[in-house]
């Protein structure tokens, strides 16, 4: 049997990886087989895509038909209808308003996106050299190798390229730092150590397109004057690791790497190391610790990195999507770059978008696209029926904006100013039902964690501040609870050694700003009004509903609902752990979730302090 030529494209990230695309392979490589046409179809497994929330998903060319949520039962009729018939398989492509989409074009989610470090990834093997150079890899370095270093500074400068990794620092001022810099040798570090809850742009980079990265730690390197480069990523990338390396191992073999590169004088190597998931490492002289063995903590600033970093040298750290960006601007130059974003924050920027969304997955979208814009046209609006309440941008360093800020520009001066941070692109988007004090005392509790301990506002005041949420969700708050919140998170952000201590209050400072009702309800009414604090809510038996089956009883894990068909059933509420499984199996809904602390428990509650009281 004889076919046209296909490109079979699959996503293999780790997200798609988890859903199972290796087994889709593997299904495709039998089918084909036993088809005969394995030597007619090319299959390629690819970074990222984009869109998780479809995955698994693959693409077919020439056609570049896009399909989504495959699984390895699909591949049979794939092969069958579409390569063999020439037709596509219309059941696997993404349904939008009673409409087939056939191509990624058509989607929404991709109709706002410009992709710019993203460029390649979901279309080449990123474990082929040459299929990178296929696609113009490494001409930027050629380009830059036959120029001055000077002259990378200035073009990086013109582009108005700002540091990807969170405070957005002016790249070139950066590079030019390090530059004129005195000492010998130099580095340059390249920043993996992607933390935050939700993140994976820097991972899905590493995993989609490592040459594009290396390429671009290059260029730096030869700016700078630097011959030495280091890859610091979290050991939880697996992936990315081993993709990284195999970058490495094939830039030496190309002659891209190692002594007097392309008969130049520049000479230049690059290594890979495993950081163990502390979070604090993400900061940057934290970093340099680590890879020099050292415990990963920070220290004060000056002097700074550019002039005493890894080994008391020169050293020029980059975050991933940083340095994703540089080819590009070589090749197409910094005006092309600048023509995109805005006035201050020019370019794209690579956001991970996750929580109460349509469309989860990474994206790349222009400077200055609206809030709206990245929820509801990229991300597919809000999951189910629920309303959108605040979207959390920046991670734990960060702070959320409500419906409010929907028109606000998402650039680096406007989110500051509004409370939130652009952080290194991680997007958390919430409905309703989402306690807002809770959400705070979530990421506060992450950075408590996470933090060092070097200093004592970090080690200290944010855990008094955690202390303090802990007692208002379970309703022990007092009123000036939430001034008092106020004033230590000021304090840490003021006195703090590094950036997750100057950081980690703005989740608390921005909901006590735009939500500073539900921290009174808390405290007031000790009600909880999403009804998420397990303290602050209870479960009802509405006796005039109640059948009296005792399936509720049945389920109870504390059997603490007793009564009888004809006595109807009660909770008992000192005992009840509001697991909800009487909720679930009710089959005539008599039993409901309510706001507020149960009369009951209170008096239980009120009877306990006393007892203590009495005791001590």
């Amino acid at each position: 049997m004889s076919i046209k030529r296909i490109d079979l494209l699959i996503c293999c990230g780790s997200g798609c990886v988890s859903a199972g695309a290796l087994r889709i392979k593997e299904k495709f490589i039998e089918v084909l087989n036993k088809n005969n046409i394995y030597d007619e179809v090319n299959i390629i497994e690819t970074g990222c895509m984009g869109p998780c929330d479809f995955g698994p998903v693959l693409m077919v060319y020439p056609e570049g038909i896009f399909y989504t949520k495959v699984s390895p039962d699909d591949a049979e009729e794939i092969v069958n209808e579409h390569f063999i018939k020439g037709r596509p398989v219309k059941r696997l492509m993404q349904q939008e308003k009673d409409s087939t989409l056939a191509t990624k074009e058509e989607i929404p989610f991709y109709k706002k996106q410009i992709k710019v470090a993203l460029e390649n990834c979901g279309y080449l093997n990123p474990e082929r050299i040459e299929e990178y150079i296929a696609l113009g890899g490494y001409e930027a370095l050629v380009n830059v190798l036959n120029g001055k270093p000077e002259d990378a500074i200035e073009t990086i400068k013109r582009s108005g390229l700002r540091g990807r990794g969170g405070a957005g620092f002016p790249v070139g001022m950066k590079w030019e730092f390090v530059n004129k810099a005195q000492g010998s040798p130099k580095y340059v570090v390249c920043n993996a150590d992607e933390g935050d809850p939700g993140a994976f742009m820097d991972r899905s980079l590493l995993e989609g397109d490592p040459h594009r990265i290396l390429e671009g730690m290059m260029i730096a390197a030869y700016a700078v004057g630097a011959s030495e480069g280091y890859f610091y990523i979290r050991a939880e990338y697996p992936l990315a690791i081993t993709r990284i390396k195999l970058a490495i191992e094939q830039a030496k073999e190309y002659g891209l790497m190692g002594e007097n590169i392309l008969d130049t004088n520049f000479s230049f190597d690059a290594f890979v190391r495993t950081g163990a998931g502390a979070f604090v490492c993400g900061e940057e002289t934290a970093l340099i610790a680590s890879i020099m063995g050292q415990r990963g903590q920070p220290i004060q600033k000056p002097p700074y990195p550019a002039n005493e970093g890894l080994w008391k040298k020169p050293t020029l750290v980059n975050n991933v999507e940083t340095l994703g960006n540089i080819a590009p601007i070589f090749v197409k130059g910094p005006e092309w770059f600048s023509s995109m974003g805005t006035e201050t924050s020019k370019g794209t920027k690579v956001f991970a978008l996750t929580g109460d969304i349509r469309n989860t997955g990474l994206v790349e979208v222009p400077m200055g696209i609206s809030v709206e814009e990245l929820i509801y046209d990229v991300g597919g609006g809000i999951v189910g029926d629920r309303k959108f309440k605040a979207v959390q941008l920046g991670g734990p360093s960060g702070g959320c904006l409500t419906s409010e800020h929907l028109d606000v520009k998402i650039d680096y001066e406007t989110l500051k100013e509004k409370g939130a941070m652009m952080g290194s692109g991680g997007v958390i988007v919430m409905n309703d039902s989402n306690c807002m004090v809770n959400i705070a005392k979530f990421f506060l509790e992450f950075s408590v964690d996470e933090s060092c301990g070097k200093c004592a506002p970090c080690r200290i005041g944010l855990k008094q501040m955690h202390e303090i949420l802990d007692k208002i969700t379970k309703g022990r708050g007092k009123p000036s609870d939430i001034d008092e919140l106020v004033t230590l998170g000021n304090s840490i952000k003021q006195l703090s050694l590094c950036g997750l201590g100057q950081t980690a209050p703005n989740p608390v400072l921005s909901t006590i700003n735009y939500f500073r009702d539900e921290y009174e309800a808390h405290i007031n009414d000790s009600a909880c009004p999403t009804k998420v604090c397990l303290d602050l809510m209870h479960f009802n038996i509405d006796k005039n509903k109640c059948i009296g089956c005792s399936l509720c009883a049945r389920r109870c894990p504390t059997s603490c609902i007793t009564g009888s068909r004809q006595d109807k059933f009660v909770i008992g509420q000192v005992d009840c752990v509001k697991c909800g499984n009487c909720l679930e199996v009710c089959p005539v809904k008599a039993i409901t979730k309510e706001s507020g602390m149960h009369p009951d428990m209170k008096k239980h509650l009120e009877k306990l302090a006393q007892e203590a009281l009495e005791y001590n």
